[in-house]
């Protein structure tokens, strides 16, 4: 009787580990595919067979189909009958290694315009002044809020605080078709410096989803950046909401000990 209840508890146990492991391997098979995917690694974008993909990653053929659904999940691919698993999405590369405008960094990718939703002078709330050190000083700043197209294709909702000593130039400037951090050099004379970054997924709320085209609830790369003048001076404070489904974070980092 103790090894039938033994036997009867084990199998169980080794059947859920079985199935954790497949899903494992899936998910893992999932991200080795995905930066090919991502770098156009695949010929015509089509995926090698199931078989092929199994034998070249020594996974059985269910792992490899729960690798892909994952795929189709993020919308990257899908299943053509008769042709076999094609790339059918894309996401651009953001580099965080460099202090660049959306349009200088995504430039080689298409033309990036912006829909000016909201831009007006606003009492700087506490945290904003804070962190724009301006304390003492005129508590107005410049609120703009954009939404920021790549070739048509919404990829971000910008929401930024700018002091009102430099954003009152803002207000005659072309914000559909210009950078902010080309504008903001060009009005004070002197070139940007350094941000501050913090990068967090967060879920999209009713109305960011619906302004970015996104599911709600959907995961979005939330950036907020703190950008400085050269001579230190805060200038821009930005709360970025970028789809997930179409941006994918670069930058190469430096060991120092």
């Amino acid at each position: 009787m103790p090894a039938e209840r033994t036997r009867e508890h084990t199998a169980p146990v080794a059947a859920a580990r079985r199935r954790r492991l497949r899903a494992d391997q899936a998910r893992q098979l999932a991200d080795l595919l995905r930066r090919q995917v991502l770098l156009q690694g695949f010929p015509a974008g089509l995926l090698p067979h199931e078989d092929a993909l199994g034998a070249d990653y020594g996974v059985s053929r269910n792992t490899v189909r729960q690798a892909l659904d994952l795929l189709r999940a993020e919308q990257l691919v899908e299943r053509v009958p008769g042709v076999g698993t094609v790339v059918v999405g894309a996401k651009y590369p953001h580099g965080l290694d460099r202090l660049m405008g959306l349009a200088e960094t995504l430039h080689e990718h298409g033309r990036v315009t912006n829909e000016v939703r909201t831009m007006a002078p606003v009492p700087a709330p506490a945290p904003v002044a804070e962190r724009l050190r301006l304390e003492g000083q005129d508590p107005d700043v410049l609120y703009i809020e954009r939404l920021r197209r790549l070739d048509g294709l919404p990829l971000s909702l910008d929401l930024t605080y700018v002091p009102m000593d430099v954003g009152i130039e803002l207000l005659s400037a072309d914000l559909e078709n210009t950078d902010i951090f080309r504008l903001l050099e060009e009005i004070t004379g002197q070139p940007l410096g350094t941000a501050e970054i913090t990068l967090e997924a967060v879920n999209a709320d009713a109305h960011s989803a619906a302004v970015l085209q996104s599911p709600r609830g959907a995961a979005v790369l939330m950036l907020e950046r703190l950008t400085h003048l050269s001579d230190g001076r805060p200038v821009d404070l930005e709360f970025i909401r970028f789809r997930g489904d179409r941006i994918t974070m670069r930058g190469l980092l430096h060991r120092s000990v």
